[in-house]
């Protein structure tokens, strides 16, 4: 039998500017990824100032919400809330043991098209550091799965970088967050989906939400995973900042071959570059209790 669960996600996104300037058509990847394990139920967006929303559907299948201001202000503010229903399956968590896919991995012809996307360096330049950081874990080869490298690359990942929160634009090169031994969420999934590639492992960049203790208590913020494309098991997630693979408390809002395709929200402002002042994320996840049926 599959259990579910009510969650709800609030997230707060505000810009403060130290006058009035007038804002382009802001992109917003903040509509989670319906599927097999979850169902978006209701979703609320609202922007101030006020703006003619229009939703659409990238090359990675991702539902984009294009906003269109109509008035300057000297603060923007996106509230996105979304309840979401999510699919425990038990029965599911041991189909990986049935399909052990070993390095090299072999893909469909037919997929060799699109996997292609997944496996060109975003960083080509970086790959000498990134091979040497590679050649400092254990061998692939010496692992029963892909799956088991990606987790053991995911952990030490975890035990040698320091996270540190970032509310700056784009992310660190792969090169940089091996240097700094730091970086945050999107730092770290860049650098494992970067390091992934440079061995032939279809990777890719994924953005969403955390159920965790900093987002229970209305503290946290976005996250940001990598993904891995395991022949006959698909898509699966690992997460270098928990150093474990992915779970039902990962809820993705977009994927795709660049950190640059999900960014929650992006989107310029016409205006003095001096106006910019700051900006702060608030996400707040928390348990719904169900509607009994009616009588």
């Amino acid at each position: 039998m599959t259990a579910t669960t009510l969650i709800r996600i609030r997230h707060v996104t505000r810009y403060t500017y130290a006058e009035p300037v007038t804002f382009q058509p802001h992109r917003l990847v903040l509509r989670p990824r319906e599927g097999h394990d979850l169902r978006v139920e209701e979703m609320t967006l609202a922007t101030t100032p006020a703006s003619h929303i229009v939703w659409s559907r990238d090359v990675f299948g991702n539902v984009i919400a294009h906003a269109h201001f109509v008035e300057p202000a000297s603060e923007l503010e996106i509230h996105s809330e979304v309840l979401v229903r999510r699919f425990l399956d038990d029965a599911s968590a041991a189909l990986p043991k049935l399909n052990v896919e070993a390095y090299p991995l072999e893909y469909d012809p037919l997929e060799q098209s699109v996997i292609g996307a997944y496996l060109a360096p975003v960083f080509p330049e970086e790959g000498p550091a990134l091979r040497e950081w590679l050649t400092k874990q254990s061998s692939p080869s010496t692992f029963e799965s892909v799956e088991a490298y990606v987790l053991h690359l995911a952990a030490a990942l975890k035990a040698a970088m320091q996270y540190q929160r970032r509310e700056q634009k784009g992310v660190q090169s792969p090169a940089a967050t091996l240097a700094l031994g730091s970086g945050s969420c999107r730092d770290q999934a860049t650098l494992l989906m970067e390091a992934l590639r440079q061995l032939g492992i279809a990777a890719r960049f994924a953005s969403g939400y955390l159920d965790c203790v900093a987002t229970r208590a209305a503290r946290g913020s976005t996250h940001a995973w990598t993904e891995v494309y395991i022949p006959r098991l698909g898509w699966r997630g690992f997460d270098s900042i928990t150093g474990d693979r992915c779970g039902p408390r990962h809820i993705v809002t977009g994927t795709s071959h660049h950190p640059r395709g999900v960014m929650p929200v992006s989107g310029r402002y016409s205006g003095p570059p001096t106006a910019y002042e700051g900006m702060t994320v608030v996400v707040e996840i928390g348990e719904e209790p169900e509607t009994p049926p009616a009588a």
